[in-house]
This record gives C-alpha cells, structure tokens and sequence, in this order.
C-alpha cells in the first residue's frame, strides 16, 4: 500500500455578521433643513479594516467605514460603522490567509455597511447616500506594493551619524 499524502481542505466559511459600532451626528439639525441653497454638498469617505484571531481557525474581521457630508464647512452628517464578520479559514498558507483577510473579507462586509449607511443618511432626514462598488483586491495588492516599497526604502536609507563623544560623559 503507498502512503497517501493528504492535502488540507481549503475551507473558507462565514461564521457570523453583525454591527459592532454604530453612529450618526447630525450636529446642526434641525436648522441645516431651513436652509436651501445650490452649492454642492461635499461627502468624504474613510475607511479600514482590521483583524483579530478569536481562537481555532476562526477570525474575526472588521471593517470600519466614516461618511461625512459637508456644506462649506458644516457638518451634515457624520455615520460611522463598524461592520464585522467571523470567518472560518481551515488549510490556507499564512500568505492566503492574509489576502483572504485583506481583501475577501472586507469586500464580504462591505454591502451590509454601505446598505446600513444609506439606511441612516435617509433616517436623519438626508437623501440616501449612494456608494460605489469598491474593488478590494485592487486596494489589497496596492497597500502591498507601498509596503514593499517602505521596506525598501527604510533598507536603504543611509544610518544616523554615531557621535564621536557620548553625550552622556563628563569632560
């Protein structure tokens, strides 16, 4: 009989999704609706996305998202979420699990956080804010690529002169 080698499974399974943090400001309500004007509201948007491992191959990834909406220099609104996920990862090399977590599993979270963004900008009295689809690979491998390029420049960058004399002897 030859022995069988056996290769992992490679399994990737969503666990669980939920809100872990959940805010919306409108600091000058009610007076930003008596006001009309035609000049452009301007929206930002902010976001990142972190990891903890929670025990066995489960891990818990995050993915924060900050909108705000501006007229000049006032505040419309401001939501900000933390929308979260516990995935199961069995079989995967540290180099995959890596770009799963990068990149796989905020693009999982990332429609149930603009849904629940769109949902409080109209609760608060405001139209709904839409947000385009995000590539997320595209975002992972280029947070990559400036990191490799940090790397390389902290390699090369030339050392901090030593003193001659220790600043801390007595002459």
């Amino acid at each position: 009989m030859a022995d069988e080698q056996t290769t992992p499974t490679k399994q990737l399974i969503l666990q669980k999704i939920y809100v872990k943090d959940l805010s919306f400001e409108s600091p000058k309500a009610p007076d930003v609706f008596r006001t009309e004007t035609d000049e452009q509201t301007q929206t930002q948007l902010n976001m990142r996305s972190g990891h903890t491992d929670i025990g066995g191959d489960n891990v818990e990834v995050t993915l924060t998202m900050t909108a705000e909406a501006k007229l000049n220099e006032d505040t419309l609104f401001l939501v900000e979420i933390t929308q979260a996920g516990v995935f199961l990862m069995q079989g995967y090399t540290a180099e995959e699990r890596q770009a799963l977590i990068g990149s796989y599993c905020p693009a999982t979270l990332y429609p149930y956080a603009r849904e629940a963004i769109s949902d409080l900008s109209t609760r608060g009295g405001f139209p709904p804010l839409l947000m385009q689809p995000i590539n997320f690979d595209a975002l992972y491998a280029q947070a990559l690529r400036e990191r490799e390029q940090q790397q390389q420049q902290a390699q090369t960058a030339p050392a901090a002169p030593q003193p001659l004399i220790d600043p801390g002897e007595a002459h």
